[in-house]
């Protein structure tokens, strides 16, 4: 915070000189069908840099939202007293980029695992957040989220949030291209903040977060699920039923694949995870797609463990400890027969062959 305002008080004079002349991705044509995405990374500055100039994109636009305050200043939001986050407008053309594109793009801008602020800046205004203005937008950030959590390359869990998109509030004029009018002290904050540093060792390298294409994850109707279901299978997923340990399907199954819910088939858990426990069933440190597992804690939980259900089916799944290895030192203690195992050979035709990268070649 303080390197920043040290940053626009040197700058602020240039910049009100350069406004008039200097337009930015806003001075661009409109197509006739635009659609909009707007994103909280941290500092807007950054955000905004990465997407002026991207293919596809129209106006790429700092301004506030996610609070009740109606436009609100810099030096508000900055003091984090108004519950908006720092955060940008980003006007794209469909037929050139897609949502998804655009959300990968942002993931490579942040740090996904912070929940407290991004970088140098620290409060809830510089929360990352992806704001969704309907039910497509949602389904596609989920999605986004859950294929970058189901890569496992960071250590801790995915924080940043998808919220209801509100009023969107345009930044002081100052703000906006602030990469473009002042290169030398934006490079000297963004570097200076650890954020370029932070993007440079962790994304260089990996590939695209791919978004499957809508799944019918569905619960069928109770007297589906009886004629479906063996008797043992609906006792544990309909009734928090357990399986006999060291007799059942997986807790001795070493084959390479995934985990669905048997109900609805959510994906839930990875051979990657899965380790021998010694208890008799299947044991894994982490879900798969994290959202996709609900962990309910009661009054028994610090004696038998807490309850994990399927997120969509509610199936009653088995119980997590805090008993288990690296790197998560969880054990997700599952009955198989909330389970269907899908091996690495049939998961193109399942319907999940995003998660077939998880195995290499």
């Amino acid at each position: 915070m303080t390197m920043r305002r040290n940053l626009e008080a040197l700058a602020v004079l240039v910049l009100i000189a350069a406004v008039s002349a200097c337009g930015g991705s806003e001075a661009a044509p409109s197509p006739a069908k635009t659609e909009v995405a707007i994103l909280a990374g941290g500092c807007f500055w950054c955000t905004e840099s990465a997407f002026d100039g991207l293919p596809g994109v129209v106006t790429a636009v700092s301004g506030y939202t996610g609070g009740a305050q109606p436009n609100p200043t810099y030096e508000e939001v900055s003091a984090g007293r108004t519950g908006h986050f720092e955060s940008i407008e980003v006007r794209f053309d469909p037929t050139k980029v897609s949502y998804a594109q655009i959300l990968n793009v942002f993931w490579r801008q942040i740090d996904p695992t912070d929940a407290e602020g991004q970088f140098a800046d620290r409060g809830s205004q510089y929360r990352a957040a992806i704001f969704v203005l309907n039910d497509e937008q949602r389904r596609i950030a989920e999605a986004s989220k859950a294929s970058l959590e189901a890569k496992h390359w960071f250590d801790k869990p995915v924080a940043t949030a998808i919220l209801p998109a509100g009023p969107f509030y345009r930044a002081e004029d100052y703000h906006q291209d602030y990469h473009d009018k002042n290169p030398a002290s934006y490079k000297a904050y963004k570097w200076g903040s650890g954020r370029g540093p932070y993007l440079e060792r962790v994304w260089k390298d990996k590939p695209a977060i791919e978004v499957a294409e809508k799944k019918p994850y569905v619960k069928p109707k109770d007297d589906e699920l009886r004629r479906r279901l063996t008797p043992l299978q609906y006792d544990v997923t309909q009734r928090g039923g357990t399986e006999r340990a060291f007799d059942n399907t997986d807790w001795d199954n070493h084959e390479p694949g995934i985990y669905v819910d048997i109900v609805s088939s959510e994906p839930l858990f990875s051979s990657i995870d899965k380790f021998d426990s010694g208890t008799g069933w299947p044991s894994f440190t982490r879900p798969l797609v994290r959202d996709n597992v609900v962990e309910t804690k009661s009054a028994a939980s610090a004696l038998f463990g807490t309850e994990v259900h399927s997120r969509l089916a509610g199936s009653h799944l088995g119980h997590v400890f805090g008993d288990g290895p690296a790197p998560t030192g969880l054990r997700y203690c599952i009955n198989s027969a909330s389970l269907r195992f899908v091996p690495v050979g049939q998961l193109e035709a399942r319907g999940l062959g995003e998660y077939k990268t998880l195995f290499g070649k």
